[in-house]
């Protein structure tokens, strides 16, 4: 059975750790989050994003969430969902989550429209996350080239008047695998300063570290990624011991994927089975996903 957004965020707040939200988009990667939140005892979000709906289709994907759910703690959540029909799609074919980003509004009509998705949504008993600033990047439908960092008195003032029950904030991440030339560098106290006024659990988005080893791996069999850096993991604990309940993971579980695939390629080419080709990837992800969980401090938290 799903959980909803809030019931395991507001633990999580409570418990003072984060909880992992990875991106599907196919039958794979629900396994592998499923899997390793059985294994790590933890409760995980299995999110979809307009992308991903568009890709695999709405039923197909709230039908695999709704399995994985037989045996994890999850919640199955709308990521940056900015089409009001698909965010009414989800609520009544019964996601427990979802999240209206309506960032690129001016900050009135955000608060509007927000409160307005809000209504729709509690009414059905569906959770509701927001977003105030903007972290720039690229990843599926949302691109932003500008990077405008959440001011505390502005979530306040959100979160009060709009009623969602968690708020995505911007403290210098940003979508994609190319998030910074070097070192990662995160905005803790401005983090600090709107976990002391904003009461309700706070989100990271754009928080895939990237791993270097994943990197090296892709190119090695055949990728062109260049030179991508990520959140550092140590930055990642400072977040969440400083506020930050709800991380989302994107880019790693497709660099994962991706890495792996073009290894079984590349070093068997005689194999033919996708069966072969995808399980491989489907472990490096449970693996991965595993180590998120362990980060996050989420692990034997179900």
């Amino acid at each position: 059975m799903l959980e909803t957004g809030k019931k395991l965020l507001d633990k999580a707040q409570k418990g003072n750790y984060a909880i992992g939200a990875f991106n599907v988009v196919n039958m794979e990667l629900v396994q592998a989050v499923a899997e390793a939140s059985r294994i790590e005892k933890s409760p995980v979000i299995i999110q979809t994003s307009e992308g991903a709906i568009s890709y695999a289709g709405l039923s197909f994907l709230y039908e695999l969430g709704m399995e994985a759910s037989k045996y994890v703690s999850m919640a199955l959540h709308l990521d940056h969902g900015r089409d009001l029909n698909i965010i009414k799609d989800c609520i009544k074919i019964g996601y427990s989550s979802i999240m209206y980003d309506g960032s690129h509004l001016d900050f009135k009509e955000n608060i509007r429209v927000t409160k307005k998705v809000v209504g729709w949504a509690h009414k059905q008993n569906v959770s509701v996350e927001a977003e105030i600033g903007t972290i720039g990047g690229a990843e599926d439908k949302i691109k932003s080239r500008t990077i405008i960092l959440t001011e505390p008195s502005d979530a306040k003032e959100f979160a009060d008047k709009t009623g969602c029950d968690s708020l995505a904030i911007a403290i210098g991440t940003s979508h994609g695998a190319y998030k910074f030339a070097g070192k990662s560098k995160l905005d803790i106290n401005r983090l600090r300063e709107i976990n002391k006024i904003v009461k309700i659990p706070l989100v990271l988005h754009g928080a895939s570290s990237v791993p270097q080893s994943l990197v090296r791996k892709a190119n090695k069999y055949g990728a062109k990624l260049g030179n991508p850096h990520g959140v550092s993991e140590g930055e990642l604990r400072k977040a969440v011991k400083n506020g930050i309940n709800k991380i989302n993971t994107d880019t790693d579980l497709r660099l994962a994927f991706d890495a792996t695939v073009r290894q079984i390629i590349k070093e068997k080419p005689e194999v033919f089975d996708i069966r072969k080709i995808l399980s491989p990837a489907r472990q490096e992800i449970i693996n991965l996903v595993r180590n998120k969980i362990k980060l996050f401090g989420s692990n034997g938290k179900a």
